[in-house]
C-alpha cells in the first residue's frame, strides 16, 4: 500500500532498458517506443529480447 509510484517507476525503467537493448531498428529510444506502440510484432520482439 502506498508503493504505486515506485512500482510504476520500476516498470518504466525495465521498459526503457528493453528498448535500449533492441538494436534491430536504427533509431532512438523514442522512435522505438512509438514503433512498439504501432506494431504488435515489434513489441513482442522487444519483450522477447531478440
Amino acid at each position: 500500500k502506498g508503493n504505486g509510484a515506485q512500482n510504476l517507476a520500476i516498470l518504466r525503467h525495465i521498459a526503457l532498458n528493453l528498448l535500449r537493448r533492441e538494436k534491430s531498428a536504427k533509431c532512438g529510444v523514442k522512435a522505438r517506443r512509438m514503433k512498439a506502440g504501432w506494431s504488435k510484432e515489434y513489441l513482442l520482439k522487444v519483450l522477447a529480447g531478440k
